[in-house]
């Protein structure tokens, strides 16, 4: 793998997060970073109170920063929020710098993993099976855009990790 650094990329509840901190234990040479969380700890805010106070285009910005950032170091498994493959520059950079993977979910499952989940800011109104598909229309073009494609739907986190590594490993 001539990349330096493996990001995942999805919609919400596709398992970035699960999967990333799964896959750093396989790549111990690898530190797992969670976008979402560094901007939380830099700003000292959760992502919800950032969109509520200061709207997404703020937000944007502060993910596309962070990401720069992280993107100049190496041996790092990312976790990209949902929206952030739609900025161009991100893709771009992504695209030199990083293997990208997409965590593939019907909105159905997305919508299984997270009704629970009251945080989520593009889903804290009208949330349903029907708003997931509508998101995940308007990103799927962008996130078909990553260097592989894996389909999540019914498997383990275990399972995933398994496929994701005899994919890189190839």
């Amino acid at each position: 793998m001539e990349k330096k650094n493996i990001a995942f990329i999805g919609m919400m509840g596709c398992g970035k997060t699960t999967i990333g901190k799964e896959m750093s234990k396989f790549l111990p040479e690898y530190s797992f970073v969670d976008i979402d969380e560094e901007i939380e700890k830099s700003t000292g805010k959760k992502i919800s109170e950032i969109f509520l106070r200061y709207g997404e285009h703020h937000f944007r910005m502060l993910e596309s920063e962070k990401i720069k950032r992280v993107c100049e170091k190496q041996n790092q498994i990312i976790s990209l929020g949902g929206g952030a493959f739609e900025n161009p520059q991100t893709r771009e950079l992504l695209g030199k710098t990083t293997l990208t993977i997409y965590l593939k979910a019907t909105p159905q499952e997305i919508y299984n993993r997270i009704k629970e989940e009251i945080h989520r800011p593009l889903l804290r109104k009208n949330f349903s099976v029907e708003k997931i598909t509508e998101i995940l229309n308007k990103r799927k073009f962008n996130y078909e855009k990553a260097a592989k494609i894996i389909d999540t739907n019914g498997k383990t986190p275990d399972n995933i990790v398994k496929e994701i590594l005899g994919v890189i490993n190839d």
